[in-house]
């Protein structure tokens, strides 16, 4: 049962038996088979400290009765309790079992029932018998907010009766744990007039399948669909009754929807351990909605990563999640020569619309224009950079990762027509830029500059030096926003 979804029925004007039947089908309402339970408050406790604000007895393991005054009690693992007043403390057989007066005996708060404290292996255990409707009113108020819908607070009454009776342990000390491990207890203290109005109003029902009570499953939230039983513990046996439901009503709750989380391609490559650079992620869904598992695809390869892991390693609230993807690969090549078209690949999956953007240097992002995914995600588009660019796409408030096409400007040299000089152009232009004329070595391995010229304002240069048979190349590096360009290399032979 989500508990928004169940005060979302009872705003309704739905009655708890409705509402439960509807998250728990195929049940019926009946008595509860036990009247008390046995919770566990502390363990492995070098010392405890129990009090009473008015007389209140002992019992040790032999079955005799000791009356205490008001006041506390301090054990250890010896279990010596001044049991008269004109005497130094004695030890008791264990375990020992405090009963109160006429008010709650008190631990770290107080609870209604007995305390029984026991020694093993140098530690301390405190164990509280309660009545069953007693432990609730502690219940009740510490798992719902007390001011909600009457009818909703029934609802968790009898959820949590049905719980703790379903789960509790046999055969041991103790039958529940006070916290998330069973259900959150709060003794006396926690209690609300509204909760234990709901606890009385619904006493000693409980949820039954087929005569037996119900593991009634409860949380806060569901996000607008119920989860199966084999959506939360997939190697679970179905159970008619822990199936998956619409919770139309959930939509109250301020954890409806608690996304998005975005996470950079790098995060998640670290978290998932992703080989490689991460390219792509995909998610499989059970019959609710939610993820059972993640696969992430990298350059190196593919890990997939359970839900639940997942979940855990990402911090999401739950495995009630869709994976939207918005990536660009970086483009092949070191750089496109100015004047040429690039092509841009990459993923756009789960969102829509989705925009081409692009800024240069530390410039505002603008738009180029939505673009268009394969219905597998797959995204391709062309772009034409004048000088090194910054690309990404976008959707709404969620980008991808940048990439950067270089661009080099188009360096072009011409055929030598004499013995004493090379002529060439350079787009963009840029009038002064340093245009190196280079030498292959004869190896072929490397090239050495044999002459410097500066640009003209019209993009071309000519650089005077006596040709000798080899190949040659124009290099300019011009700078902003540019990497060096080279022209193709020209062959000159012999006069």
């Amino acid at each position: 049962m989500p508990q928004w979804g169940a005060y979302g029925y009872a705003q309704q004007g739905w009655l708890y038996p409705r509402i439960l039947a509807h998250y728990y089908p195929s049940t019926t309402l009946g008595p509860a088979p036990l009247a008390r339970v046995r919770v566990l408050l502390k363990a492995g406790a070098k010392t405890v400290s129990l009090s009473s604000a008015v007389p209140y007895t002992v019992k040790d393991a032999s079955g005799t009765t000791y009356p205490l005054d008001p006041g506390a009690v301090t054990l250890t693992n010896a279990l010596k309790v001044r049991v008269d007043p004109t005497k130094p403390a004695k030890a008791l057989p264990g375990p020992l079992v405090f009963s109160p007066g006429g008010q709650p005996l008190k631990l770290d708060r107080r609870y209604r029932g007995s305390l029984q404290v026991s020694a093993a292996e140098g530690k301390l255990q405190v164990v509280n018998t309660v009545g069953l409707e007693a432990y609730l009113y502690g219940v009740v108020p510490s798992e719902m907010p007390h001011t909600w819908a009457a009818e909703a607070l029934k609802c968790q009454a009898i959820v949590a009766r049905s719980y703790a009776l379903a789960v509790r342990k046999t055969g041991g000390s103790f039958d529940l744990y006070s916290d998330t491990r069973s259900q959150v207890y709060r003794g006396v203290d926690g209690e609300q007039p509204e909760s234990s109005a709901a606890v009385d109003a619904t006493a000693g029902q409980v949820v039954l399948y087929q005569g037996k009570v119900a593991t009634t499953y409860f949380y806060s939230s569901s996000g607008g669909r119920t989860a199966a039983i084999q959506d939360v513990w997939p190697n679970a046996k179905p159970v008619p009754y822990l199936v998956s439901v619409a919770d139309p009503y959930d939509t109250i709750s301020p954890h409806h929807d608690w996304g998005p989380f975005k996470f950079t391609a790098a995060t998640l490559s670290k978290k998932l351990k992703v080989p490689g650079r991460l390219v792509d992620l995909q998610a499989v869904l059970n019959g609710s909605g939610r993820a059972t598992s993640l696969t992430a695809t990298g350059t190196l390869g593919e890990v997939t990563v359970a839900a639940g892991d997942v979940r855990r390693l990402l911090g999401l609230r739950s495995t009630w999640f869709s994976i939207g993807v918005l990536g660009l690969s970086p483009p092949a090549g070191p750089a496109v020569v100015y004047g040429a078209r690039a092509r841009l690949d990459g993923v756009a999956r789960g969102f829509t619309p989705v925009l081409l953007e692009s800024r240069v240097g530390t410039a505002p992002w603008s738009q180029l224009g939505a673009v268009t995914a394969s219905p597998e995600g797959a995204v391709s588009t062309v772009v034409k950079p004048l000088q090194g660019t910054q690309y990404r796409l976008t959707s709404g408030k969620v980008f991808s990762s940048a990439v950067t096409i270089k661009v080099a400007p188009l360096v072009k040299l011409a055929a030598a027509t004499d013995q004493t000089s090379l002529r060439g152009s350079v787009k963009p232009a840029r009038e002064g830029a340093q245009v190196d004329v280079q030498r292959q070595s004869q190896d072929g391995t490397t090239w050495k500059t044999v002459v410097r010229a500066a640009l003209n304002a019209d993009g071309t240069f000519q650089a005077s030096l006596t040709l000798s048979p080899g190949m040659y190349r124009a290099r300019v590096a011009p700078g902003r926003g540019f990497v060096a360009g080279s022209s193709a290399p020209l062959r000159v032979v012999a006069a």
